[in-house]
Formats: structure tokens, C-alpha cells, sequence
């Protein structure tokens, strides 16, 4: 059987090298390919692989929330992300979300493989540099337990928080969400009530700080 893939990336010299990475393997065969989580979201429901290979740090709509929009339409199809972040925040993010792996991009040649084959036979794969911590802390309410008080965003404003702090005014936000003006308005109030900041500043260093942009773009 051959299996069927989205890859996602934002760059396209990565997503090259994967597709020639997985079709030497014989097996994989890569149905199509996104540059972000938006458009990730649309070619899941436009072809329905198999497996999605999904990137973290994109522009738009990050690849945490997209993993968790697509494991809400489709959650029969698996999530593997492949990242250049090891820190747990990432990572635990990214399993809450709904991942089934996560592999690290320095480790690709030798695990990306074994990690969709993994996910297809409906386990678990991690990376063994961050198997230890995620093990310590555990996948499901992990977050809550450490840390019981922290504020907990809704996915909306989650991709709002995102695209303010990637500088994105509220007409711009209200016309890649199709929203009103008024209502992205309400919900960036909302999040600065929630988190307790102030300033764009402020919002910008916590969307940084918990891996919902990263500076690196």
C-alpha cells in the first residue's frame, strides 16, 4: 500500500528535499504540499492523505493550530510534525493539539520514515532527545498541572494573537478570517483581559515566548 502525503513546510527548498527524502524510500508518495497551517487546513479536506507532515513555525496560522483543525475535521488522519524546536513548550503544545509524533528536523533522515510508518499503525513516535520530558510530564493535561492558573486561549484567539503579533492590523486580520473588524477587535480585547498584557509589545513577546510565532519566521 502506498501512503499518501501533505507535507507543510514554509520552505519550499525543505519540502523539496522531504519529497525526495520519503519517494527514494518507495511507498510514500507526496499528494500535495502547503507553505502554511491555513493552507494546510485547505488541502487536507481538498485530497484527505493519509498522513500530514506538518512544520511549527509558519506564518498565518502556526502549525499547532493547524494540527488541531485538522484532527477536528479529520481524526482519522494522523499528524506528524517534524521541527527544528526541541523545547517543551513546542512540543507539548503540539501533542495537546493532537499530534501522534513529533520528530526533530536534524533527525529527519533517520526517523521521519519510522514516524509515519509509526502513526499509520495507530502509535505514538517522539524523537528520542524529548521522549525524557514528555514522559516526565505527560501528554494529556500536562499544561493544566504544571501550571493550573495559567490562562487558557480559545484556537480563534490563538490565530488572533498570531497575526497581531506578526503586525497584521485589524482589517487585515478581519479579511484572512473572515471576520468583522468589530469582532477581531472584541477578541484582542478579550486576550489582553485574559493574559493580563497591555501592548502590542506585551502580546507580541508572549506569542513568542509560547511558541505561537517565532522570531525566526
Amino acid at each position: 500500500m502506498t501512503i499518501q502525503l501533505l507535507l507543510v513546510d514554509d520552505h519550499r527548498l525543505m519540502r523539496e528535499g522531504l519529497r525526495s527524502l520519503l519517494e527514494a524510500q518507495g511507498g510514500f508518495e507526496v499528494v500535495a504540499e502547503a507553505e502554511d497551517g491555513r493552507d494546510a487546513v485547505t488541502k487536507t479536506r481538498d485530497c484527505e492523505p493519509d498522513v500530514v507532515v506538518m512544520d511549527i513555525g509558519m506564518k498565518e496560522l502556526n502549525g499547532v493550530q493547524a494540527t488541531r483543525q485538522i484532527r477536528a475535521e479529520f481524526p482519522r488522519i494522523p499528524v506528524v510534525v517534524l521541527s527544528t524546536y526541541a523545547q517543551e513548550e513546542h512540543v507539548l503544545s503540539a501533542l495537546e493539539a493532537g499530534a501522534s509524533a513529533y520528530v526533530l528536523k536534524i533527525s529527519a533522515h533517520q526517523e521521519l520514515v519510522e514516524a509515519i510508518e509509526s502513526v499509520m499503525k495507530g502509535r505514538r513516535f517522539l524523537s528520542p532527545e524529548i521522549t525524557g520530558f514528555v514522559v516526565d510530564a505527560g501528554v494529556h493535561g500536562a499544561r493544566s498541572a504544571r501550571d493550573p492558573e495559567k490562562p487558557r486561549l480559545s484556537g480563534r484567539e490563538q490565530e488572533v494573537l498570531q497575526l497581531v503579533a506578526e503586525g497584521r492590523t485589524s482589517g487585515e486580520i478581519a479579511t484572512c478570517l473572515f471576520l468583522a473588524t468589530r469582532t477581531v477587535e472584541q477578541h484582542r480585547r478579550r486576550i489582553m483581559e485574559k493574559l493580563d498584557l497591555h501592548s502590542v509589545a506585551e502580546l507580541t513577546l508572549y506569542a513568542v515566548r509560547n511558541g505561537i510565532v517565532s522570531l525566526d519566521g
